[in-house]
């Protein structure tokens, strides 16, 4: 499971990247800067609190994950063995 403070980290980037395409693409449509900035800042504060609510939800479900064996051991599957 990663640390809160990843969790975060990746959030933050992520929201960096969707800010400033969000931005651009609302100047495109509505022709207006401000207008675009707005509609970025609020996806951006929206986006960045649904991203960590999901992030926290997905790090407690056990589904997909590998269970690693005896340390330096190969990974095996959480449904290894089962036919």
């Amino acid at each position: 499971m990663e640390s809160k403070k990843r969790s975060l980290a990746k959030a933050v980037s992520w929201q960096l990247v969707g800010l400033v395409s969000m931005a651009i693409l609302g100047d495109v449509f509505t022709g207006s800067f401000f207008a675009g900035g707005e509609l970025a800042l609020t996806s951006c504060a929206f986006g960045f609190v649904a991203y960590i609510l999901h992030e926290r939800v997905w790090a407690g479900v056990r589904w997909g994950l590998e269970k690693a064996a005896a340390a330096g051991g190969p990974r095996l599957s959480a449904d290894a063995g089962q036919s």
